[in-house]
């Protein structure tokens, strides 16, 4: 399994962007191939973080591109700042 973890800083509204989120993003990505799991919180101070798991690299690098073109679309005045992208192989779970 891959797992894709995106952090956003300086974000305006996070209970707008959890909102949006929660409704829009999360069906789009439930259509990806591989999907697993799917995390958006609220880390305070401005601070969110996505986390989606996924059973393969591919699914993991197709919600990188629909997240992208969803905070560019529907997200971009909450969230100005482009996240710090972590992805990998996920060695140990539980």
């Amino acid at each position: 399994m891959y797992a894709v973890i995106r952090r956003y800083e300086g974000v305006t509204d996070p209970a707008e962007a959890g909102r949006r989120v929660n409704e829009e993003f999360i069906p789009l990505l439930r259509q990806v191939q591989g999907f697993v799991a799917y995390y958006w919180v609220d880390a305070g101070g401005g601070v969110m973080v996505s986390t989606g798991v996924f059973q393969d690299r591919y699914g993991a690098e197709e919600s990188t591109d629909r997240a992208r073109d969803f905070v560019r679309d529907r997200l971009a005045a909450l969230l100005p700042q482009p996240p710090q992208v972590t992805a990998g192989q996920i060695v140990a779970a539980s």
